[in-house]
This record gives structure tokens, C-alpha cells and sequence, in this order.
């Protein structure tokens, strides 16, 4: 009898785009493991990514407003979950493997660090080799997850995840979707946080963009979503006026709030927190959590202490910080 595993591959062979990665064809997995009855491998791979300690984190991270206080701005998980969505409907829309994409978009942000990408330049200026963002959000979970172990995920998966910004693109279209549907979701998320925040209102868009985009959040997704759909066969593309439209608005974007004194003024303090809590775990790697001294004891204290670092929320990097540094008031 045919299992619920087995349809859905049927299914996949039968409806997929001949473009799609089908999950027949993975490469597979480093260490080999016997298949679900339930579940394709991409599917275990959303659920492991979903369930993992890296992934509940995310909800207390920074996206681009330091520890806002607002219910309503961004985090690194909702951000997550915007991306997922966008791609996923991308990706259905192209018939692709949606369940690939979801685990793809789901990961992508595993490694960032507290505070943002202040927080990455933080690491990135201190640690042997430097440090990146997606570099590590495959090492969460090739290595980190699980006390060392990792989520043991698929070839495709795992290529998705440290292709996701610059450099090397991924192997599969799902992949490169994923990329695609990060920069769509956090320009217009971003935008929406900034106009929350005051920094400016829609009006002050650039008109001649808004004409082409949209002149609200829901319609320039949904201008960026359907450009991509008519014009994506092999590789990921817009309309070149809704390409060259969405460079000015990601322009406009770094000049007016990744850039801005307004919201980022507090990242100078950020970046000494991070490097100082580097600095002493580094030093002191007996002091680090068993799951990160292991990983010292086997890589190196620089390892074992970036690991550790990265992987805090921006609440608890500011719990250690105080902790170890601010001076606690004398009770008698």
C-alpha cells in the first residue's frame, strides 16, 4: 500500500514544473537516514528547523529597530515567517517545490546574531576569519543544533541556506527564489517598520517608484510577486521597470533608514557589547554552556565563544552583559 511519503512524491513527479527540485532527486543527506512514511525529506527538514532552540530564538532578535519596544515592529522570527510566505507563494505560482522553499526560507536567518547585522560587523571585525551571517546559520545547523550534532538536513536544503545573500547562488531555482523573496520581504516590511517609527510617511516614497510598485505595502508585494511570476522560467527575474524600481526603492531604503542616526544610533553600543562579551568568553571558554566549551574543546575557544555569542538573543546578550560588567548594588 501506498505510503502518504510516496504520494506526495508521485505528486511531485506528476505537477512540479520540469524546472523544480523534485525530492526523489536530493542529494541526500551526510549521514543517511531510512525515509518517513509520513514525510518527505523536505518536509523533515521544515519541521526539524521549526522545532530547533536557533529558531525560537529568532523572536528576540533584531531585524532592523534595536529591542523595539512597539508590539508591532519586525523581529528576525516575523521577518522569517514574511519570507516563507512570500516564497512559498512564488514558488506555488511557478510550481516549484514548495516544501523545499518553506525549509530554505524558514532557515535562512538561523545564524543571525543580536542587534542585527550591527551585531555581524561586531563578530566580523574580532573573529578569526571573519564572520557571516548566513556562513553561520549553515553551521547552526550542520554543527550546533542538537548539542553538537546538527539537524542532519538535506544537500538542497542546507545550499538554500548559505546561498541566501552574496556570493555563490544556489544550486536549485527554490533556492535562488528564497534570495529573491528575502530582499522583497524586508524592503517593504522595513518600510512599513520606518513609518511606524516616524523616520518618514508613504507620501515621501519616491512617486515615480510608487507608479510603478504601489503606494502601500500589500501592493508592491504584490507587483514584486506577480513580476516574478511572469517572468521567471530558469533563473529569477521582474519586468525591467519593476527591476530598476525596486534598486531605487532598496536605494532609498539605505540612505533614509539602514543608514539613518535615527534607528541606528544605538548600534555603537551594540557592537561593544558584542565584542566585549567575545572578548571574555574567548578568554574564559571553561565559563561558556557545556554545548559551546564542547565546541571549544574541539575547535578552538574563538570558535566555541562566536558560536555561543551569535546564537543570544538581544535580551539575553544584554542579561550577560550586565552580568558580567555592570556592577550590582551591595545587599546586606
Amino acid at each position: 500500500m501506498e505510503s502518504i511519503r510516496e504520494h506526495t512524491l508521485r505528486q511531485e513527479n506528476l505537477l512540479l514544473s520540469p524546472n523544480a527540485m523534485r525530492c526523489a532527486d536530493t542529494k541526500g543527506r551526510v549521514i543517511p537516514e531510512e525515509p518517513d512514511t509520513i514525510r518527505t525529506d523536505y518536509q523533515r527538514d521544515r519541521d526539524r528547523i521549526i522545532h530547533c532552540n536557533a529558531f525560537r530564538r529568532l523572536q528576540h532578535k533584531t531585524q532592523v529597530f534595536l529591542s523595539p519596544t512597539g508590539d508591532h515592529y519586525r523581529t528576525r522570527l516575523t521577518h522569517t515567517l514574511e519570507v516563507a510566505q512570500i516564497a512559498r507563494t512564488m514558488a506555488r505560482g511557478l510550481r516549484l517545490n514548495e516544501d523545499l522553499t518553506e525549509a530554505i526560507a524558514l532557515g535562512h536567518d538561523l545564524g543571525h546574531t543580536p542587534f542585527g547585522h550591527a551585531g555581524e560587523r561586531a563578530l566580523n571585525a574580532v573573529v578569526p576569519g571573519g564572520f557571516k551571517h548566513y556562513e553561520q546559520s549553515l553551521r547552526v545547523v550542520d554543527v550546533i543544533e542538537k548539542s553538537g550534532h546538527g539537524l542532519n538536513l538535506t544537500y538542497e536544503v542546507r545550499d538554500g541556506i548559505v546561498c541566501h545573500t552574496r556570493g555563490k547562488e544556489a544550486d536549485t531555482l527554490e533556492g535562488r527564489l528564497v534570495k529573491h523573496a528575502d530582499k522583497v520581504a524586508y524592503i517593504n516590511h522595513d518600510i512599513d517598520d520606518a513609518i511606524r517609527a516616524g523616520l518618514f510617511c508613504e507620501e515621501d516614497l519616491p512617486r515615480h517608484i510608487t507608479d510603478i510598485l504601489g503606494n502601500k505595502k500589500s501592493t508592491r508585494i504584490n507587483t514584486l510577486v506577480l513580476s516574478t511570476l511572469d517572468n521567471t522560467s530558469t533563473e529569477v527575474k521582474m519586468d525591467q521597470s519593476v527591476t530598476e524600481a525596486f534598486a531605487e526603492l532598496t536605494d532609498f531604503m539605505f540612505k533614509n533608514v539602514y543608514t539613518n542616526p535615527v534607528c541606528k544610533g544605538e548600534e555603537g553600543k551594540a557592537v561593544e557589547i558584542v565584542q566585549a562579551l567575545y572578548e571574555y568568553f574567548k578568554d574564559r571558554p571553561e565559563l561558556l554552556p557545556n554545548d559551546y566549551r564542547a565546541l571549544a574543546e574541539r575547535e578552538s575557544p574563538e570558535r566555541g565563544a562566536c558560536d555561543y555569542i551569535s546564537g543570544m538573543s538581544d535580551r539575553y546578550a544584554l542579561a550577560v552583559y550586565a552580568d558580567l560588567f555592570i556592577p550590582k548594588p551591595w545587599a546586606e
